[in-house]
């Protein structure tokens, strides 16, 4: 190159030297950038999976408690339904000889009360049902339920809707756990069972 001409590339050659450094910055942020989506999106996977837990046992323990809540109903149809007694400790529905029972002392806000339901003195409370095909684990153990079912029946008095007089109503309140205490679920039901003769006709 002759002295005094200048290189019409020269300044070019030089922009992109000094480019370089550029694309390695943007690199690295855009590196940086596909790095935080990807965690966030790897939380939000294991957040969804714990939802989805948490739904799958309270479902679970929302049909424990509506059999439990059904087989009570059903034991008011076979001529238990009475004034009921002052109840103050678990009984149980299993077995041979079940001990279910009428308690004419209401529970207090069954809803809302810690489960499974206690007396003020921490005694369990209730009627424990376990329906068909539950298991019952207290360790929790994958398809078991942390506790039996319960229920309690509370007498109303007579049903107004009756003008007889031959109704009671009786509510119900079941209650049911998942695979552990937390998800538990309540449920409630008044139940009217009619008494009396009916006349079928002439036979």
């Amino acid at each position: 190159m002759k002295p005094g001409i200048v290189n019409p590339n020269a300044a070019q050659v030089r922009s992109l030297q000094k480019e370089r450094g550029i694309v390695l910055v943007t690199a690295l942020l855009i590196l940086v950038v596909l790095t935080l989506l990807s965690v966030s999106m790897f939380r939000t996977f294991g957040l969804s999976e714990r939802i989805a837990g948490n739904t799958r046992e309270k479902q679970r323990a929302f049909h424990a408690a509506q059999s439990a809540m059904q087989y009570a109903e059903w034991w008011l149809t076979q001529g238990n339904g009475s004034a009921g007694t002052t109840c103050s400790g678990l009984l149980t529905a299993d077995g041979t000889t079940p001990t279910t029972q009428v308690c004419n002392n209401a529970m207090t806000a069954p809803q809302t009360a810690a489960v499974p339901w206690q007396t003020s003195s921490g005694a369990s409370l209730g009627v424990a049902y376990t329906p068909p095909g539950m298991t019952v684990a207290a360790a929790g153990q994958a398809g078991a339920y942390a506790a039996s079912a319960r229920f309690y029946i509370t007498p109303l008095g007579a049903d107004p809707a009756d003008s007889t007089g031959n109704s009671q109503l009786y509510q119900i309140s079941a209650m049911s756990t998942g695979g552990n205490n937390v998800a538990a679920s309540v449920v409630q039901s008044v139940y009217s069972i009619k008494t009396g003769v009916v006349d079928a006709g002439g036979l």
